[in-house]
């Protein structure tokens, strides 16, 4: 793949659609449609006439956390994002200096024993790297700092308390400002019963609506719910995806089975959704009731078994996020959609327009074809 992308500073999204002018509501944002060379260009509320009745849509019902908090390394303020919880009680955190822009500036981790004064009389202690790749993430406890019996479940409820009663959403130095925990919720997004959720927002489903939903649903377009809580990205780094929590459920493995034995599509909605339903897919094409943990990194060399089609944001493309959309669509396709999107002025981000990819409906086409929006 030869795409390298630089997206100018004008077309990041700076504000949620529905803070762009009055009458707006989240679904005010461009749909671009790949279906193989072919690129169009319609308004995200087209999205049902896109689709067919039997299409099937599977959606990440991860809440976002407000997983930045404040905390003190000396005198020094820092940020913690809360990424990932592990199975043993231990976060996944970034520390990253303070800007006033959003948290922008990451922070060297390390080195082990660290101590991170929180509010509320928690510390957290960095213990060890995530990976040997990177040493921006770490696992780190949080611990009350008073002594006592109940401090482990203390410290375990204290971090949803920090994130509750001090956190706020993720943000970077592309938007204007903070936002409510809200303007990151997809309309899909469930609370969890033990407070587990995404550190960043599955973008992609952010512009759906209640209304679009109802409309999906009563042209035949059916939904299969899953779970994926994602991690922290980096600005900075582009770095492999680490393994996170996921969950496909019975019914909606049942859902995809039935739906690849018919005429339907399965369109993933958001790269999450790819993650999750290709690690819960066995050998032979049939998808399992599963959860766990997912290291997969799909590549156009694994291929994708199950997914058809993906809706996804605009993002400043990084090697991961990229060879899924290449095994999805191919090379030359996804080369085309990106310039595609530059030349139109897509707005790109989390709050930005996004990019629906689908089955050549003619593999013999060629031509690019533009539609006004």
């Amino acid at each position: 793949m030869t795409l390298a992308v630089r997206v100018p500073e004008e077309l990041s999204a700076r504000v949620p659609a529905e803070q762009r002018g009055p009458g707006l509501d989240r679904d005010a944002v461009r749909l671009m449609v790949s279906r193989g060379s072919e690129v169009s260009h319609h308004a995200f509320g087209e999205l049902p006439l896109l689709l067919r009745a039997g299409d099937l849509l599977v959606v990440n019902t991860s809440e976002t956390l407000a997983a930045a908090v404040d905390g003190w390394v000396g005198h020094a303020r820092v940020v913690v994002h809360f990424s990932t919880r592990g199975d043993d009680g231990r976060w996944a955190v970034e520390l990253r200096d303070p800007d006033e822009r959003g948290t922008t500036r990451a922070r060297a981790g390390g080195p082990a024993g660290v101590e991170v004064r929180l509010p509320g009389g928690f510390r957290l202690v960095l213990e060890e790297p995530l990976s040997a790749r990177s040493a921006r993430l770490w696992w780190a406890r949080v611990t009350a700092s008073r002594k006592g019996a109940g401090e482990d479940a203390q410290a375990a409820a204290g971090v949803l308390w920090l994130m509750r009663e001090h956190g706020r959403p993720i943000r970077y130095s592309y938007t204007e400002r903070d936002q409510p925990l809200s303007a990151y919720q997809t309309v899909f997004a469930l609370p969890s019963a033990d407070g587990a959720g995404s550190a960043e927002m599955p973008s992609a489903a952010r512009p759906f609506t209640v209304r679009m939903v109802t409309e999906l649903v009563s042209r035949g377009v059916q939904f299969a719910p899953i779970t994926l809580h994602t991690g922290v990205a980096s600005a900075e780094a582009h770095e492999p995806p680490y393994p996170e929590r996921f969950a496909v459920p019975e019914a909606s493995a049942r859902l995809i089975n039935a739906v690849r034995a018919g005429d339907g599509r399965v369109v993933a909605v958001g790269t999450t959704a790819v993650r999750a339903v290709e690690s819960a897919t066995d050998a032979d094409g049939l998808v399992r009731a599963r959860e766990g943990w997912t290291d997969l990194v799909v590549t156009p060399e694994r291929g994708v078994r199950v997914v058809d089609g993906l809706l996804t944001g605009l993002h400043e493309p990084e090697a991961s996020h990229l060879l899924m959309l290449e095994a999805v669509a191919g090379g030359a396709a996804i080369d085309r959609g990106y310039e595609a999107a530059l030349r139109e002025l897509y707005l790109w981000h989390e709050f930005g327009d996004v990019h629906l990819i689908l089955p050549s409906e003619n593999p013999h086409t060629e031509h690019c074809a533009s539609n006004s929006w």
